[in-house]
């Protein structure tokens, strides 16, 4: 584990956004904003460390999974008062004149939007990536749909559009879409060991937390979106292309290996991560893509049987 405590800190960069405090360091000649656990807000009993074992985690299943994602490593710091705590340090990305625009501040610049920047309902920020000028939109709808199946596999709750976006260079005058970053509410961040435990120890409890919770942040008809009745639907062609590239990059051993090489976890936080990883992966993904091959495969019959029945009226 790195020791952050020491590393020269720039105060004249200050970063947004409610989950826990964070700076701006250097360490090693490179940018870093490190974020500190929030405090939680419902029990004291839950385990401060998870959200930033959720950032580092999550960055680097995204890498495994072929997404661009911000660069994290784990530390620890040691505050004034002399209680140290598990960091993430996640690496500026705003690097060489490029600054990071917001999903919802590039939405705002869509005036026939019917919704805010902020708004999250589907049809709006679909609208909105087709109306863009920045990114070719067939390009951003690819990434949207690629992360949403990525945020599936790790549960993310909080996938809105101030924590995604692209970066600008205005002086060349070129954009490009930004590596994913803020993953601090994947993987049941507010858990503590005990109630890891009786997840582990309960399949309703696991299928709870993969069939009714979490929910995506998109909104469909005025709802939070199912992450498994979505993708199960197979209702979406886009998500449906996602769906079937994303599966095939998911290796549970290297995600388990991932998992194990993290040294700031209990043996229970392992196999909780784990477990629920593998879970969403097959209860979720597999079982929709089990669909999804069913479904290519009738409509290939249907083809054939209308392409043989054109052959011999010919």
């Amino acid at each position: 584990m790195i020791d952050f405590t020491t590393c020269a800190v720039n105060k004249f960069k200050a970063y947004g956004g409610a989950n826990g405090n964070k700076i701006n360091i250097s360490y090693e000649g490179k940018s870093y904003m490190l974020k500190f656990p929030p405090v939680p807000s419902k029990s004291k009993a839950m385990s401060y460390t998870n959200s930033c074992i959720s950032e580092y985690l999550a960055c680097h299943i995204f890498h495994l999974l072929g997404i661009p994602a911000q660069e994290t490593m784990l530390g620890t710091y040691t505050d004034k008062r002399g209680k140290e705590k598990v960091v993430v340090a996640c690496k500026d990305f705003t690097e060489e004149g490029k600054r990071l625009m917001e999903f919802a501040h590039l939405k705002n610049t869509c005036v026939d939007s019917e919704q805010s920047g902020y708004g999250t309902e589907l049809s709006s920020i679909m609208k909105a990536i087709d109306e863009q000028a920045l990114i070719p939109s067939g390009e951003l709808r690819a990434f949207f749909w690629d992360m949403f199946i990525a945020d599936a596999l790790l549960g993310n709750f909080d996938r809105h559009n101030g924590n995604w976006g692209i970066l600008i260079d205005e002086q060349k005058q070129i954009a490009e879409i930004a590596p994913v970053y803020d993953c601090g509410s994947c993987l049941y961040p507010q858990l503590d060991e005990e109630h890891m435990e009786k997840v582990l120890n309960s399949e309703d409890e696991i299928n709870q937390r993969i069939f009714v919770f979490p929910t995506s942040s998109i909104i469909e008809n005025g709802k939070k979106i199912s992450y498994f009745d979505f993708i199960s639907l197979l209702k979406n062609e886009e998500c449906n292309a996602a769906l079937r590239k994303i599966v095939e990059r998911i290796n549970i051993k290297e995600i388990n290996k991932l998992v194990e090489d993290i040294p700031a976890i209990t043996p229970i936080q392992r196999d909780f991560y784990k477990t629920m990883i593998a879970e969403r992966k097959v209860k979720i993904l597999d079982y929709s893509m089990e669909l999804l091959m069913k479904q290519e495969t009738k409509q290939t019959d249907v083809e054939k049987s209308l392409g043989a029945g054109q052959d011999i009226s010919m």
